[in-house]
């Protein structure tokens, strides 16, 4: 399985106050942002506060892996899938799976005509 790009995401219990923590207190540059989220630069990575913390989870942390190709991950790594790949919403594929730990990891394949391919900054 090739990982493509990472990140860090935050499902936090009170979204503005952890929001306001990583743009105000660690000062952290904005890379991009979208209805119920914001990702920041961090260093060779980034940090992506969306969402909220799901009922029963442990942490509000997970990972964000890119991956080229969704359904080959899903094949490789069936024993461990926790949702099986499907479209969501905001037009990416994912799957999750979970470490020994309990920490989610979203697997996502980014297609091609999504606007996250998109160099917006000369729009």
């Amino acid at each position: 399985m090739e990982i493509l790009s990472s990140r860090v995401l935050l499902r936090p219990a009170d979204h503005d106050v952890t929001l306001a923590f990583y743009r105000d207190v660690l000062g952290l540059a904005i890379a991009r942002e979208f209805p119920g989220g914001t990702v920041f630069f961090a260093g060779n990575g980034f940090v992506e506060v969306s969402g909220a913390r799901e009922p029963g989870e442990r942490t509000g942390v997970a990972l964000w892996l890119q991956v080229r190709d969704l359904d080959a991950a899903a094949a490789e790594l069936a024993a461990h899938v926790v949702r099986e790949p499907r479209t969501e919403p905001w037009g990416l594929r994912e799957m999750w799976l979970a470490d020994p730990d309990g920490v989610r990891i979203v697997l996502v394949e980014v297609p091609p005509d999504h606007p996250i391919r998109r160099d917006v900054r000369h729009e």
